[in-house]
Order: C-alpha cells, then sequence, then structure tokens
C-alpha cells in the first residue's frame, strides 16, 4: 500500500537483541497524510531500512508500506511496517496538459437543457395506464 504525507514526528531509535541472540533496529515516525481531512499514521521502519530510509521532520514522503497483526497473550497488535519511502520535491510543477491534436480548436460546449416546464395543471383525463 502507498500514502502520501510530510514527517510530523522522528521519535528515537529503538534497539536491541532478540532472543536468539541477533540484533535487531527499529526506526518511529509519525506521518500526517495529504488528505482534506489528514490523518496521521504511526509507523515504522525495521531492521537494515532504519538506515537505508534516513528520514527527518517536515520531509514530504511517498510510503509504502506493509500491515502486519501478531497475537500476544490474547490481545492483537497492529504494526504499520515501511519497506520503502521516496521523498517528494515540493517544488516540482504539476505536469502540463497534453497539446491538441492537430492544433484543432477544443469542441464547443453541449448546449443546456430546456427548462421543465412548471406548469402543473390538474386534467379532468386521467392519463395512467393502469
Amino acid at each position: 500500500m502507498e500514502v502520501k504525507g510530510k514527517i510530523i514526528q522522528k521519535f528515537d531509535l529503538q534497539s536491541g537483541t532478540s532472543k536468539a541472540g541477533n540484533p535487531w533496529k527499529k526506526q518511529n515516525y509519525l506521518l500526517e497524510t495529504l488528505d482534506s481531512f489528514p490523518r496521521k499514521i504511526y509507523f515504522d521502519f525495521f531492521g537494515d531500512r532504519a538506515d537505508q530510509f534516513p528520514l527527518n521532520v517536515g520531509d514530504m514522503i511517498t510510503l509504502s508500506f506493509d500491515i502486519d497483526c501478531r497475537e500476544y497473550q490474547g490481545r492483537y497488535y497492529t504494526d504499520i511496517r515501511g519497506w520503502k519511502a521516496e521523498k517528494i520535491d515540493e517544488n516540482a510543477t504539476a505536469p502540463t496538459a497534453p497539446a491538441l491534436v492537430n492544433d484543432a480548436p477544443p469542441a464547443a460546449e453541449a448546449p443546456a437543457p430546456p427548462a421543465p416546464d412548471m406548469n402543473f395543471e390538474q386534467s379532468q383525463e386521467d392519463d395512467l395506464p393502469f
């Protein structure tokens, strides 16, 4: 899945050693979406990706992520695990409209439909088919 947004908070790097003796690290971020009703998304980069995608507060990014859920002692925990972050260039211009084929003028607008007849007079004749 993908979402675009702005990094609004960067949390401290977490690290440790697993029960198997392997080192691990995790970097958490808070992203605010660019929607008309912005949402906040708490996500992380785990392992080597914590160093591969260094992000800072204020960065505009496109985040690619997976949603993972795990059970522990009868309770369920959901993680949003990022696997790629691409920075968005805020100074990039919007794509231009495609050129007209053969420089043809744009099509004329369709005429407006006629106004409905608002003269509702009761007729003596019932013209219903049933």
